[in-house]
């Protein structure tokens, strides 16, 4: 037997892989684990999304084995990292599968990773639960595709009832062009006529452009009342000192793609009073009592500042998400995945850090517009809107 961890393998499941090579193949547990790939942009531009991914995952595997595992087995995580590349995603998933024989894998976590590698699973038919947010994901309905980041569709919808209550009516749209800001852009086309939006001036950038001054000119001069930036980081942090720099007054709306610290550290100064739609985790504080997640939300950013000394965001809790909606449906199947798929499918009223999660037939993702709620930056941190 290889008394060898795997790379990014949490430390209770290296650990279990260590007492194993001194007491047996089943280590202390007396059964074999059930092992969970798992798939994220570990480092990289993506690092922000992926690593507390990762961090999550490892937590949720640790609370689930502290607790008896999961009919008497422990739980693995084998997780791999994509850096965001979607030929390296494809080529982690065909190693959980074929090398690792994972019963499920979580990740990965953008959505161009993430339709890389949903012809893999749906044809060995491996359950999947990404953490990207594109709607394509999970429209069409595909049966081993699930998904626990907050859709673009519910996103948009979050920024237009801002909007259409604060009497903003024409708007510019700045989106990346890549899978996540395509499908973006096309929310924000397609629901603009149910809220009174006209958007007077459409423009693109590249995700790894470093200056957007020249498409924020064009929007200026068609006179908008805001705009609009799809993307995550680097770029939308780009683009909100571009607007600084142009002295260009219009609010700035940005995507819950930049819901973290990292993007108040990378934008600076230039974050302040930018608005965007988020999970409740950035204003858990705020929340009343009442509200079902608070409980949840705040036993998960102690437990986390506690482990990894803080860096809390939304995006670790889609992970988190998954691992313990996992579990939930890896009971009494004996690992059989076309079981562990059902039973994901049944998902009900689960609290998670993301949401209420009730899966079906029809939503693989579960989750309706209580999952979202606007914040705006202001003074270096989150301050809830109405």
């Amino acid at each position: 037997m290889e008394c060898r961890a795997r790379p990014w393998v949490s430390w209770m499941a290296a650990a279990a892989v260590m007492l194993g090579c001194m007491v047996g193949p089943k280590g202390l547990w007396g059964a074999e684990p059930y092992k969970i790939g798992g798939v994220f942009s570990i480092t990289g531009s993506s690092s922000f999304l992926g690593d507390p991914e990762k961090k999550s995952l490892e937590m949720a595997v640790e609370e689930i084995n502290a607790q008896g595992g999961i009919d008497g087995r422990p739980v693995e995580a084998v997780i791999y990292d994509t850096e965001g590349d979607p030929t390296k995603a494809v080529l982690a998933v065909n190693k959980l599968i074929s090398k690792d024989n994972v019963l499920a894998i979580i990740g990965p976590s953008l959505t161009p990773t993430t339709l890389a590698v949903m012809p893999i699973v749906e044809r060995v038919q491996v359950p999947l639960i990404s953490c990207a947010a594109g709607i394509q994901i999970v429209e069409p309905v595909k049966p081993y595709v699930f998904k626990t980041a907050q859709s673009d569709v519910l996103a948009v919808a979050t920024i237009y009832k801002h909007m259409h209550k604060h009497g903003i009516k024409k708007i510019g749209i700045l989106s990346v062009t890549n899978a996540f800001g395509v499908s973006g852009r096309d929310q924000l086309v397609k629901q603009a006529p149910e809220y009174g939006i006209k958007i007077v001036k459409e423009e693109a950038y590249g995700a790894n452009d470093t200056d957007m001054t020249a498409q924020l000119t064009k929007i200026k001069g068609q006179n908008p009342d805001a705009v609009v930036c799809w993307g995550t980081n680097p770029g939308p942090a780009v683009v909100a000192k571009n607007m600084r720099q142009l002295g260009l007054t219009f609010a700035l709306y940005q995507s819950h793609g930049v819901a973290s610290p990292k993007f108040i550290e990378l934008a600076g100064e230039a974050a302040e009073g930018i608005r965007l739609p988020t999970g409740k985790i950035l204003v858990a504080d705020l929340l009343p009592a009442s509200d079902p997640q608070k409980a949840v939300l705040t036993r998960y950013i102690a437990e986390y500042t506690k482990r990894y000394g803080g860096g809390v965001s939304g995006f670790g809790g889609y992970a988190y998400d998954a691992m313990h909606m996992l579990a939930k449906a890896l009971k009494g199947t004996g690992g059989d995945k076309a079981k562990i798929r059902d039973n994901l499918e049944k998902i009900s009223g689960h609290v998670g850090i993301t949401g209420v999660f009730t899966m079906t037939a029809q939503d693989h993702n579960g989750l309706g517009p209580d999952a979202f709620v606007m914040v705006e930056i202001r003074n270096g941190t989150w301050k809830l809107l109405d």
